[in-house]
Order: structure tokens, then sequence, then C-alpha cells
């Protein structure tokens, strides 16, 4: 089964654009978009499995210069 998540950003300030812009380049997020309120962008992302999703979170999201703290939400289950 998947793991689906979403990941609330909070970015330095003026970098949200460039954030994004990034996210929407790797194969696992399926979408990106700024954000006005708590949190300064967002991404859906899918990967194959829990582990997988960890690294995508460490290794790749939140080494984006501008990226200041991530929260993720994980999907429970799709459709559901």
């Amino acid at each position: 089964m998947p793991a689906i998540a979403l990941v609330l950003l909070s970015t330095e300030p003026g970098r949200e654009q460039d954030v994004v812009m990034t996210l929407k380049g790797m194969p696992e997020v399926s979408e990106a978009m700024v954000l006005f309120g708590e949190y300064d962008a967002y991404c859906k992302v899918s990967v194959e499995d829990f582990s997988k999703l960890s690294r995508l979170i460490l290794a790749k999201i939140r080494i984006i210069d501008g990226v200041v703290d991530t929260t993720t939400l994980t999907a429970a289950n799709e459709g559901q």
C-alpha cells in the first residue's frame, strides 16, 4: 500500500515560490503550492511505503534551500 502524505512547510521569508518550484520538480510530488496562513507552502507526496516517505522528507524535502520546518500529515487510507 503506498504511503500518501501532505507536507506543510514553513519557509524563509520570500522563498515560498522557490521552494514550491523545487518541490514540483520531484517525481514523488503530485501537487505543491504556496499558502497564506500558518504555513507557507504544502505538497502532496506518494511513495511506495512509510520508510521511503521518511527518507523523502529527511533527505530531499527538509534540505531544500529556504525550508525552515516541515509538518507531515499521513493519509489513513485514500478514498475513505
